[in-house]
């Protein structure tokens, strides 16, 4: 029985722990947003955007009222958003998104996790090419027509659809991010998440120990509270 209630009380912390990284990812994406283009969700779609994913994790209204309004202070008004890429165990190419007011702290936390667990960070620009960026939709699918959908969405630049019971998932290429984001909305369609994302052009492939071993890198990454998004190329 302790065991038990010791295996569930850690899954419910780690389930917490989750959420609460994810609340923050979400802060720092309010206040670089609110930076860029103002306070105003009607007038910048980055804040909409942002405020819409923040829904999206379950995020408390009180809380993102919370965020935009620190996010007009002094402290959250100098974050700055940093790529790092670098090379896991077995080649396994690895970008790293960060929002950090301060990036030499960042780097040397990016560079030890690097070189404490088989990897090695690379140059900017060293890896970016392995990967694609493209926006990807997530909508909340209350039966919708999705082949009536597909034949809408082709004209605002949609790539893929992919779709189950749950939700329906669109791609499209990085320029036409915005465009479909407004006829998505212009539609009134429950929209989950907007997100640019990096799609690795080439895989690799790992025996299942090997795997482990490149996320608990990948892991120790996104335990570091400037790190907003990690991407792999590991199949």
């Amino acid at each position: 029985m302790g065991r038990v209630f010791e295996k569930r009380k850690y899954k419910m912390f780690a389930r917490y722990d989750k959420m609460a990284k994810g609340f923050t990812r979400m802060g720092k994406e309010i206040a670089i947003a609110i930076k860029l283009g103002g306070g105003d969700p009607a007038g910048n779609s980055r804040l909409r955007v942002a405020i819409q994913n923040a829904k999206g994790l379950n995020m408390p209204k009180d809380r993102i009222d919370a965020a935009i309004k620190r996010a007009t202070s002094k402290d959250e008004s100098n974050l700055e958003e940093v790529v790092y890429e670098g090379k896991g165990p077995f080649g396994v190419a690895i970008l790293i998104e960060c929002a950090t007011d301060n990036p030499t702290r960042t780097v040397a936390n990016v560079r030890m996790n690097f070189n404490r667990n088989g990897g090695e960070l690379g140059k900017t620009g060293s890896l970016d090419y392995l990967f694609e960026r493209k926006g990807v939709f997530r909508i909340k699918n209350e039966n919708i027509n999705l082949e009536e959908l597909e034949m809408e969405l082709i004209d605002f630049g949609a790539d893929e659809i992919e779709s189950d019971e749950e939700e329906i998932v669109v791609y499209t290429a990085f320029t036409d991010f915005g465009t479909m984001q407004k006829a998505l909305e212009a539609k009134k369609l429950n929209i989950i998440s907007s997100e640019l994302e990096r799609i690795p052009s080439t895989t690799v492939e790992l025996t299942d120990a090997q795997v482990e071993e490149v996320m608990t890198l990948v892991g120790k990454f996104e335990e570091d509270d400037d790190v907003q998004t990690v991407y792999h190329n590991l199949k």
